[in-house]
């Protein structure tokens, strides 16, 4: 029997998952941003790209004004409502340090895997996804349940979502992508974070050349890069005229078909096929670890 790597577990659990997230989002409403609050979400990494796609989804949506920050970069002369903390582990350094600070100031929730780590004591409400945490230090299953959990509660997770994830998880990947020598995804709106995101899956699991821009941007000097043996992977709907544009240079054009969420899956399953044909473990990737804490 072929050993799988706990990432691949963790990954393909997804759907579930999902099912899951979605049916805390009526039990939790009241730890989650009302329609009208100004509201700030922030992470660190994974986290941070989940916190922009939800960010571009609610005020999209016009519940309310609402920013992504990475956790280190929160701008303290702001003011906000509500400040939600999307953190995996529970314990990583900035998220602490920030909500610790904002203490008595602005109120705070923080959306975590662990209900057992600081975390829990530095924010005012939490809700805890116990059942997407993970071994893995490359996050898959946690950080789309999360965001599953607040499309939910924004009324924005989709019947077929679900659906589409199995749909991931069972099709084969495009032939020639894995061989690809670079790959750029491209988003817009709230699905520019899941291009962020799906890039940086590639970087830890597989070590490989990825980029990710907003579509329009893309015209603007990132296209030049494009050429035979690159991929170029759009989440959602492309703009007019781009996958022509992009075939042109020689480039592998891929068409996201399922719910956007389920294309980041598709390439979590695609970082996961690269690091396999490299020889790389991607339970272990270079110079990382499964939570960033600093000491003073």
């Amino acid at each position: 029997m072929a050993h799988t790597t706990h990432v691949e577990d963790e990954l393909t659990s997804q759907p579930e998952c999902w099912t899951r997230a979605a049916a805390l989002a009526e039990p939790h409403a009241r730890a989650l941003p009302a329609a009208g609050e100004r509201v700030a979400i922030v992470g660190c990494g994974t986290s941070y790209h989940m916190a922009q796609a939800a960010a571009a989804l609610r005020e999209g949506a016009g519940r309310g004004e609402t920013d992504a920050f990475p956790a280190s970069e929160f701008p303290h002369g702001r003011t906000y409502d509500r400040v939600v903390a999307l953190t995996r582990s529970g314990t990583t350094t900035e998220v602490l340090d920030l909500l610790r600070g904002l203490r008595g100031r602005t109120r705070t929730t923080a959306v975590t895997a662990d209900g057992d780590t600081p975390v829990v004591r530095a924010a005012d409400e939490v809700v805890v996804l116990g059942f997407a945490d993970e071994r893995s230090v490359v996050q898959t299953r946690f950080a789309t349940s999360a965001l599953t959990l607040l499309r939910a509660h924004l009324g924005l997770h989709p019947d077929g979502a679900v659906a589409d994830a199995r749909a991931a998880l069972a099709e084969p990947l495009p032939g020639k992508l894995a061989a690809c020598g670079q790959i750029t995804f491209l988003g817009r709106g709230w699905t520019v974070g899941l291009a962020q995101e799906a890039a940086l899956k590639m970087r830890e699991a597989s070590l490989s050349w990825a980029e990710a821009y907003p579509a329009m941007e893309y015209r603007h000097g990132p296209l030049s890069i494009a050429t035979t043996g690159t991929a170029t992977w759009m989440l959602g709907p492309a703009p007019k005229g781009l996958a022509e544009q992009v075939r042109a240079t020689g480039a592998l054009w891929i068409e996201g078909r399922l719910d956007p969420l389920a294309e980041l899956v598709r390439a979590q399953r695609l970082a996961l096929a690269v690091a396999a044909a490299r020889g790389l473990d991607p339970d272990r990737p270079r110079h990382l670890t499964r939570s960033v804490i600093l000491t003073s």
